[in-house]
């Protein structure tokens, strides 16, 4: 077989996502690979809220095109970068196991926990679904606007005198800095981002190599994310709407899908909790959002895009 190009994007933490995969696929198809860093939209423009500049979508912009036009013959996403619509040409070819899926609590002070964190506490996030979730349970916190690469973000917990940050506990897993975790949050304390801690591995359609990398992917990771996604373009969701869902295994080959849609300042805040067989994962997605939309969504939808950037 060829030499396998993986695009991904320049971040330390995607280049170690990317080898761990390069490794994998050389492994299991008996290849060579090769990593093709590429800067993103997103990432030049690190410092700019996501709602403001385009949305999440700014981080793979660039990596499908290279797949388009035949600079690579595969990418490695984060899930959770991923918008709601699927790119023409382009193939979800597999899924790898899902890392830890939870949020990561960074604190100045060790032991720290999220729901114990003094009163008027400031903590860094530039996540719309953290920050709402968080201030719906702790509305004395002040939510400061934190966005950047890994190293970045743990830099500014002390040069900006924050009391704590948000990060993922798969990032930090996967760099090597699971060390600076305080605690790793309960979903159900905060529910994390759909998609979040599991890699996607994306092709052309029509490429042999699409079918070939079924032998990396993980049938409850696909399923659990399919049931996430479906609620994400159900709602038709950004980065701009503070939403979240998290579909867990259960025994018997069934998944509980836990989804949310919050207002940006967490005032309003709607769940939905189904269950259902991992086959019917997708109608979960479904399921939760027509709950969501009709107990209170619509109308924080429509408020968000009215004022998008409130």
């Amino acid at each position: 077989m060829k030499r396998v190009r993986i695009a991904t994007r320049a971040s330390a933490l995607a280049l170690a996502q990317s080898g761990a995969v390069g490794r994998s696929v050389a492994d299991a198809l008996g290849c060579e690979t090769e990593l093709v860093p590429l800067v993103t939209s997103g990432d030049r423009l690190a410092d700019a809220p996501l709602a403001r500049v385009g949305g999440k979508g700014l981080f793979v912009k660039e990596i499908e095109e290279a797949l388009l036009d035949g600079r690579a013959d595969l990418a490695v996403h984060s899930a959770k970068d991923l918008p709601a619509a699927a790119s023409a040409g382009l193939v979800l070819a597999a899924f790898p196991a899902r890392a830890d899926p939870r949020d990561a609590l960074v604190a100045r002070e060790p032991g720290a926990r999220l729901l114990a964190l003094p009163r008027g506490a400031r903590v860094g996030t530039g996540s719309a679904r953290r920050s709402s979730q968080l201030l719906a349970q702790r509305p004395d916190l002040e939510i400061v606007p934190l966005r950047g690469n890994v190293d970045t973000r743990l830099r500014r917990l002390f040069e900006r005198g924050l009391d704590a940050i948000l990060l993922a506990c798969a990032g930090l897993d996967r760099l090597g800095r699971g060390e600076v975790i305080q605690e790793r949050i309960d979903p159900l304390v905060l529910l994390p981002a759909v998609g979040q801690g599991t890699l996607a591995l994306q092709a052309r359609a029509g490429d042999p190599l699409a079918e070939q990398l079924l032998v990396l992917d993980d049938g409850l990771t696909r399923a659990r994310l399919a049931a996430e996604r479906a609620f994400l373009r159900e709602l038709e969701g950004d980065c701009n709407v503070p939403l979240a869902a998290y579909a867990e295994p259960q025994d018997g080959g069934r998944l509980r899908l836990f989804a949310l849609l919050a207002s940006p300042d967490g005032r309003a805040l709607v769940r939905s909790e189904q269950s259902g067989p991992v086959s019917e994962a997708e109608a979960l997605g479904r399921r939760a959002a027509s709950e969501v939309l009709a107990n209170g969504g619509t109308e924080i939808l429509t408020r968000l895009r009215a004022e998008p950037f409130a």
